[in-house]
């Protein structure tokens, strides 16, 4: 079945961030082959993406800043759990605080990694409905552009320069499977 997980001869840190740390894992793999590798380790409590679907026919999404890349970037809206949060509630949070709007009918999709190659996330990916008018003040720095686009639309979308966030894209398809009934 599943290989032996090589093991971890020394591990240290590297670097530290106010978000991150980089640490340097010594490795002997089954077949002695010895390799060093880096991980970043972020906050541990993983992150949460969420699909608001106002009515059947739309999906909310948001343009904001994204350091990374030094662009304005076009995907769902999303952020950490916060501690003593679960996914749902963080989710349902998230949402107030970047498009105004909370809903009382959250499903969790899927759980999805964050590049494991490299970095210790995950992600909870929800689509939202049954939406309400209800406001949060989040940690953003400026308003985000809050974008409806047409669910039968999501080529124009996957074609947009500015939609290419592959978690973004995974939502798009994990929720146009979930309503098409291909979940089942």
């Amino acid at each position: 079945m599943g290989k032996n997980l090589p093991t971890i001869d020394d591990r240290k840190q590297v670097a530290k961030s106010r978000l991150f740390s980089i640490e340097q894992l010594d490795l002997t793999f089954s077949n002695g082959v010895k390799r060093q590798y880096e991980r970043m380790q972020g906050s541990g409590r993983g992150a949460v993406m969420i699909v608001a679907m106002p009515d059947e026919h739309t999906v909310l999404l948001v343009r904001e800043y994204c350091a990374g890349t030094h662009t304005y970037e076009l995907g769902f809206p999303k952020g950490l759990i916060d501690p003593g949060e679960s996914p749902a509630i963080a989710a349902n949070r998230e949402l107030k605080e970047e498009i105004g709007f909370g809903s009382k009918q959250l499903k969790e999709l899927q759980k999805v990694a964050m590049a494991p190659g490299f970095f210790a996330a995950s992600m909870n990916i929800f689509i939202a409905t049954d939406l309400h008018e209800e406001r949060l003040v989040g940690d953003e720095p400026e308003e985000l552009e809050i974008v409806p686009w047409k669910l039968s639309e999501y080529k124009s979308l996957l074609a947009q320069p500015d939609f290419n966030e592959a978690r973004s894209i995974a939502a798009l398809m994990l929720v146009k499977d979930y309503l098409s009934g291909s979940h089942e």
